[in-house]
C-alpha cells in the first residue's frame, strides 16, 4: 500500500486504487527531458498515472 505523508505538517495519504482496473497504484517516478524528476503515482496493471499528491505547497513524500 502507498502511503503519503506531508514533511511539513504531518497530513497523509493511505490508498489510492485505480478506478479503471481497481490495482492498488504504486509509487514512481518520471524523468522530466530537462533531468528534472518528478515523483508519480502509477497503475501497475498500465492504465496510466498520475501526480503525486500535495501538500502544504509541496510534494508529499512516500517511503518506498
Amino acid at each position: 500500500m502507498v502511503d503519503y505523508k506531508c514533511e511539513t505538517c504531518g497530513m497523509g495519504v493511505t490508498g489510492m486504487s485505480c478506478a479503471k482496473c481497481g490495482e492498488e497504484l504504486v509509487h514512481d517516478h518520471i524523468t522530466l527531458d530537462d533531468g528534472t524528476q518528478v515523483s508519480v503515482t502509477k497503475c501497475p496493471d498500465g492504465c496510466g498515472k498520475i501526480k503525486s499528491p500535495m501538500c502544504c505547497g509541496h510534494d508529499m513524500t512516500c517511503a518506498v
